[in-house]
């Protein structure tokens, strides 16, 4: 149990690095200032019977963070370009006016500014390559090799088996050859270990801005991770990485590796298929691949709020015509406390809530 934990704390630390910023002092009082950084969603809007809402904009979504109003700050639909919303209170625009003026293109200053606008998704495919799926291989690799084939060009892929460790076949990349060249290449193996492989497969996806999805591959339970679901979850939602799980029927006969399932993925925005044929497989793969291309992006610097635990965040629609549809997003997130001392200036940043690389920093919140 102690080891279980000590190795869930090292990953931790490690996915979050902790870049320091000199803030100017104000005479000799000391004081200690926290910085947060980027909050990213990817909410899917559907109506009661599953189809998808386009053409929203930015104002017909309200966020609240511990029940604060929080305001947009980038806003994207399926695989466009990401364009930041200006407030228009700043410019004395209208609110449409406003987004219009967002700018089209990539700030030159470079990935660590919120001027980075992104476009398609960054993709991680795990596909579980234990005992559990000798019977079955083939046809999972076919699947798999259908829906990278399927994705929109702008999206990009990562391709990384698992059975008792994980295995990196190919980087995240926009070449197709490259990825479906590792998946034609992998191979059986032992025992499965879901939950230690999906928590390194998550800090690699921190690493990169915009849009993140898992998509796993499972053919039954885990039977020899160290780390607890609950955990890989938790930093899923705290890292704004979706995951999708498709799993055949073989995990659905155990019922905690299937309420385990749902409950991770709904809790960080994707959805859980339990698949009885091949054909189904490659069902589940068509609809996420649908769900990818209909997401939309939102992102947004969060108001002052002492609460250093788990920060519930709620999207609703606004306006009486748009509240019959139906959200579907993470649910909150919980920040990576920063390292102060108290007899100066010197404060570290928290990290950004789904992207580990610091985006330029905003919303200094004094405690």
């Amino acid at each position: 149990m102690t080891a279980r934990y000590v190795v869930l704390a090292c990953m931790i630390l490690n996915l979050f690095p902790q870049p320091g910023s000199r803030l100017a002092a104000q005479e000799n009082d000391p004081h200690i200032r926290v910085i947060v950084n980027l909050v990213q969603l990817n909410v899917a809007v559907t109506d009661s019977k599953g189809n998808y809402i386009t053409g929203l904009r930015p104002q017909d979504f309200s966020i609240t963070e511990d029940g604060i109003p929080e305001k947009l700050a980038t806003f994207g639909e399926g695989a466009e370009s990401v364009r930041r919303v200006v407030d228009p209170a700043e410019n004395n625009k209208p609110a449409e006016d406003a987004d219009k003026s967002a700018p089209p293109a990539a700030s030159p200053s470079g990935p660590q500014t919120l001027g980075e606008l992104v476009a398609g998704a960054n993709v991680f495919i795990l596909f579980d390559t234990s005992n559990y799926m000798y019977r079955g291989f083939v046809f999972a690799q076919d699947a798999i090799a259908d829906f990278v084939r399927s994705l929109e060009s702008a999206n990009r892929i990562a391709f990384y088996s698992y059975s008792r460790d994980l295995s990196r076949g190919a980087p995240l990349t926009s070449d197709r050859s490259k990825v479906l060249r590792a998946v034609r290449t992998t191979v059986a193996g032992d025992e499965a270990a879901l939950y230690n492989t999906l928590l390194l497969t998550l800090k690699d996806a921190a690493q990169y801005t915009g849009r993140r999805v898992v998509v796993v591959f499972s053919n039954g339970p885990d039977n020899s991770s160290v780390v607890p679901p609950e955990d890989v979850a938790e930093l899923a939602q705290s890292a704004g990485v979706s995951i999708y799980m498709i799993s055949t029927q073989q995990a659905k006969l155990e019922p905690v590796s299937t309420a385990v399932f749902e409950r991770m993925t709904a809790a960080t925005g994707g959805k859980a298929y339990f698949a009885k044929s091949w054909r189904d497989e490659k069902r589940a793969f068509a609809s996420i691949r649908d769900d990818l291309a209909h997401l939309y992006y939102l992102s947004y610097y969060p108001q002052a709020n002492p609460n250093r635990a788990w920060r519930s965040i709620t999207v609703k629609l606004v306006g009486n015509n748009l509240k019959k549809y139906n959200l579907r997003t993470r649910k909150g997130y919980r920040p990576q406390p920063g390292r102060f001392t108290s007899d100066s200036t010197t404060a570290v940043s928290a990290p950004d809530q789904g992207n580990s690389n610091a985006i330029k920093l905003q919303g200094e919140q004094s405690r």
